[in-house]
């Protein structure tokens, strides 16, 4: 049989980008798409009504279902090697089943037929020759990954939602294939799209109904890089779409002249660069570098605005009592902020603004277009709850986890520091390059354990955080 491989050799694949459609609620929304301008790969029972270049269906039933126009509606049918029967891999292979099934007995003579590897069976025998496609709890997963194995990179989806139902139009198949493989909901897929996107780097991929790549600005002076680099880690391990992370500082700002009115950090005022980076269009996200995530920021990015331009945590957690709201983590309507970072720091000079009116309330801004919507979970300071808090904040300076093995939450980035140096995206040298700037503890490997420089105990007994530094200046 013709193999996907074989396909993609014999197809111009990357001419368009790739729409994968599902049968998720946001279907309802391609009646607005130009399907011309994508490839369209239509997921199972989407292809009875919607023309596709190719139709991907675990299931045989489905092709006994559709018949007639499956073969009307898809230029070619992609099928498992080991199909699904009655929810569940099959034995026999996609060969064996011809017989059985005309229409993709059909296809196949008119070779439109192609066979993929999804393993899906902890007992699996792939066709020979063929990459195996990794899938786990649904089609989607084996879409994208059909597609990104060849050298796709530019892939959206609409209808693919998570959640538990289906849109309107496929409503007769409630009883028959909704969740039948007995998984709770289908947000378990964007789990299986984040491994994708950390595999596959390069590749483009998100909802056609959000912006896509999500921006992701991180405010970080130069003392700051390494933990800039772990919250990026941290967002790439859960991220089901794309994410642009670009480190900003006040670089190019004006310094007020009152010592009172200037920045904190290195990085206090870049947060107000972001709609111009952004050309005063679409969204941006800010955070500060000393920030870990937990879960999954599409579900930051997606937020609704609700008239405001400007959305940051409600009052955080108040373990000490102490703690104040902060604009430290905050998605921006770029499109509506007509924000010069110049301006707005050189306002610091008049006597109707200073540093905590601009800092700590935005006073720049009207009050209605700037409200505190995100849960605290999302700027949870020095507090985690596991399977609660979305993003740890180490706001205290002097416990920060690279500074100092006080913070009683220092074993989360410590691990996410190993993880980062196993899989690459960190190296043991760049850590020992952080210590020799001074920037980070000579003993941070030893709490992470990860190898320590010869010296690190000597070094240590020398060193100075900078935060110390920058007190002393």
């Amino acid at each position: 049989m013709l193999r996907a491989s074989e396909w993609f050799r014999r197809f111009d694949a990357l001419s368009k980008p790739w729409l994968i459609v599902g049968k998720g609620p946001s279907y309802r929304k391609l009646a607005n798409v130009n399907l011309a301008e994508h490839n369209v790969l239509a997921l199972n029972h989407v292809s009875r009504d919607v023309r596709c270049d190719i139709a991907l269906m675990m299931d045989l039933e489905v092709a006994e279902a559709l018949g007639e126009a499956l073969a009307n509606n898809a230029r070619f049918v992609f099928v498992p090697w080991h199909p699904h029967k009655s929810n569940a891999p099959s034995a026999r292979t996609a060969l064996e089943y011809l017989a059985d099934y005309p229409i993709l007995r059909r296809l196949e003579s008119e070779e439109r037929l192609f066979v993929f590897n999804a393993q899906t069976a902890r007992n699996f025998d792939p066709l020979p020759g063929e990459r195996v496609t990794d899938i786990k709890f649904f089609s989607a997963e084996a879409a994208l990954n059909v597609l990104a194995d060849n050298s796709v990179r530019k892939i959206r989806t609409l209808g693919v939602d998570g959640g538990n139902s289906y849109a309107a139009k496929f409503d007769d198949l409630n009883d028959e294939t909704l969740l039948v493989n007995g998984q709770a909901s289908f947000d378990r897929q964007f789990e299986r799209f984040s491994a994708t996107l950390r595999k596959y780097p390069d590749l483009h991929f998100g909802p056609l109904t959000a912006p896509s790549p999500i921006r992701i600005f991180i405010g970080a002076d130069q003392t700051q890089l390494l933990g800039a680099k772990i919250f990026e880690f941290s967002v790439r391990q859960h991220a089901s779409m794309s994410v642009r992370c670009e480190v900003i500082n006040n670089d190019g700002l004006p310094t007020p002249t009152d010592p009172k009115k200037r920045a904190r950090t290195g990085f206090s005022f870049c947060r107000f660069k972001i709609p111009e980076l952004c050309d005063y269009r679409g969204r941006g996200i800010y955070v500060d570098a000393d920030m870990q995530v937990f879960t999954d920021i599409k579900d930051l990015w997606m937020r609704d605005f609700d008239s405001a331009s400007l959305l940051y945590s409600e009052l955080p957690y108040q373990g000490d009592g102490k703690r104040i709201p902060q604009f430290s983590v905050m998605l921006l309507n770029c499109s509506q902020l007509d924000w010069k970072a110049r301006e707005i720091v050189a306002s610091l000079e008049r006597d109707d603004m200073d540093y905590a009116k601009l800092m700590f309330e935005f006073a720049m801004m009207p009050p209605e277009k700037k409200k505190a919507l995100l849960e605290f979970e999302w700027n949870s300071l020095e507090h985690f709850e596991a399977g609660r808090t979305k993003l740890i904040h180490y706001t205290d300076m002097p416990t920060q986890p690279w500074v100092s093995h006080a913070n009683k939450n220092g074993h989360l980035w410590y691990k996410a520091l190993r993880e980062a140096v196993s899989q690459g995206f960190v190296t043991i040298d760049e850590i020992h390059m952080e210590i020799d700037k001074g920037n980070v503890s000579p003993m941070l490997p030893k709490w992470a354990g990860l190898p320590e420089p010869r010296d690190a105990t000597q070094l240590a007994e020398k060193w100075q955080p900078p935060y110390k530094r920058f007190a002393a200046n």
